[in-house]
């Protein structure tokens, strides 16, 4: 009996080490042949990982509803007979019957107050069997209100003051979202996709915890956003290649684009004379007591931190090129190395180029239509201000691709070749 057990729990942890290895430590293979490191990279991004999600930012007191409740709650009906219809827009209020499905008040029903304000961007309306967020704010019953007018004892709970429907609840959506596009990485790509899934999260984790605190707190806008796309670019391509030669080559490319890229974007903002407040809510935190915020740096940052994502990109392309081909030819030259790198840089930086306008525009597109529709030359087009910052945002990052690329190329030819062949002559 005790013999069957051992071998049941030696084929068990056998198998979770296959499991592991497969799944999380196994890394694509390096020209030089040394041990695979990516291994330790998982496990340090995913320390960073715990350790961020409760390093405090500095802001969790700052409550706009301390004396209120966030849940989730169902409408079961709804009485449109206060709004004010004149076509597009819509005002006045919409008031529904919800039931509390999660919070201090669960499986209570109350009266939720939806209110328009004209505003297609900002507003909703909700049909019965929809699931909304609400912000409850009640008051705690004392011993003196709790005394019914006879005097006895009131059963009541605590007084429900108001419900506000704030929007239509999606955080069940997004999670199950989430969830199958880590599946669909980790069950295709297997070891590969899970670190892109933790990559994920860290650059989340990053953003959200180190990035904009330090934004907030009045940090160097520029310098902040360059240490903190250098962190997320070594961890990044750390968990791409491990520590060896490979992400010696790709990070130090990499970074000659990012750095170029925080250069230009300083310059140009500047020449072209944009303010930061054209991003999008930015103008709101100076009235939210935030006025000592440098817009228009943290407009120039937001530039590098944009391209960053396609310089990685294009470094991992050009350095996984070169690898494969000193893998598959283990004596060639540095010289042959340098130029199939370059070959495939000239390839790569034909479609990364279009890639950052493509995203760029896509994002602008309601804007170009309305352009289009008001008949405005494109004279004025290209001097709006909108479009200018889209402008500096596209060229400005295919500057920084430009140089990645043959960089990258000269470093991965330098760096992964030049074994000497065991047959030659002397």
């Amino acid at each position: 009996m005790k013999t069957n057990l051992k071998k049941l729990a030696g084929g068990i942890l056998l198998h979770l080490q296959r499991f592991a290895q497969t799944y999380f430590l196994h890394g694509s293979p390096s020209a030089d042949g040394k041990r695979d490191t990516s291994g330790a990279a998982v496990i340090a991004s995913l320390v960073c990982c715990v350790v961020l999600l409760f390093l405090p930012t500095g802001f969790e007191g700052a409550l706009q509803f301390k004396d209120a409740v966030k849940c989730k709650v169902l409408v079961t009906s709804v009485d449109n007979s206060r709004i004010i219809d004149t076509g597009l827009i819509r005002s006045g209020q919409q008031v529904c019957t919800i039931k509390f499905l999660n919070g201090k008040f669960k499986g209570q029903t109350a009266e939720g107050w939806n209110m328009l304000n004209g505003s297609l961007e900002q507003d909703k309306l909700f049909a019965p069997g929809d699931k909304a967020q609400a912000v409850v704010h009640w008051q705690a019953q004392t011993a003196e209100n709790e005394r019914t007018p006879g005097g006895a004892q009131k059963s009541g709970s605590d007084e429900i003051l108001s419900v506000n429907l704030i929007d239509h609840y999606r955080l069940t959506e997004e999670i199950i979202l989430a969830i199958a596009f880590s599946l669909f990485l980790i069950i295709f790509a297997r070891g590969v996709g899970t670190r892109a899934v933790v990559s994920f999260i860290l650059t989340v984790l990053v953003i959200w915890k180190l990035l904009v605190p330090c934004y907030l707190h009045g940090y160097d806008p520029v310098l902040t956003g360059l240490a903190v796309t250098a962190f997320l670019t070594l961890a990044i391509l750390a968990l791409v290649y491990g520590f060896d030669k490979r992400l010696a080559s790709s990070f130090c490319g990499a970074m000659l684009g990012i750095t170029l890229t925080a250069i230009l974007s300083v310059i140009c903002t500047k020449g072209f004379k944009i303010h930061g407040a054209i991003m999008q809510s930015s103008e709101s935190l100076l009235y939210s007591g935030f006025e000592y915020l440098n817009l228009t740096r943290i407009f120039m940052s937001g530039i590098c931190i944009g391209a960053s994502g396609a310089v990685m990109d294009l470094s991992v392309d050009i350095t996984s090129a070169v690898n494969e081909v000193v893998r598959n030819c283990p004596y060639i030259s540095k010289k042959d190395a340098i130029k199939s790198g370059m070959a495939v840089a000239r390839a790569a930086m034909g479609t990364m180029t279009t890639t950052l306008l493509l995203a760029y525009s896509g994002s602008s597109i309601a804007l170009l239509m309305t352009f289009m529709a008001q008949g405005t030359p494109v004279y004025n087009i290209l001097n709006y201000k909108h479009v200018a910052a889209e402008i500096i945002n596209t060229i400005v990052g295919s500057f920084g691709l430009a140089t990645t690329a043959p960089f990258t190329a000269l470093l991965a030819g330098l760096l992964l070749a030049g074994k000497k062949n065991p047959g030659s002559v002397a």
